[in-house]
């Protein structure tokens, strides 16, 4: 069988932490954001970890 290539946009998206967790981005965060409150505009800015169906999907992509 040969090799999976890494899917580059997934690799882009997502990191891996040092306890293997998967971290990504707030998604909704590129514009219209000035009519949004402080604390919304204060989440947005932090990662959120990947939904637990979503994990071996993204592991399988990003080879790790």
């Amino acid at each position: 069988m040969p090799k999976i290539k890494t899917h580059k946009a997934t690799v882009k998206r997502f990191v891996i932490t040092k306890t293997k967790k998967i971290k990504h981005r707030k998604p909704g965060q590129g514009h219209f954001n000035a009519g949004e409150t402080g604390s919304t505009g204060t989440k947005k800015r932090r990662d959120i970890t990947a939904n637990e169906a979503y994990v071996k999907t993204i592991r399988t992509l990003i080879q790790k």
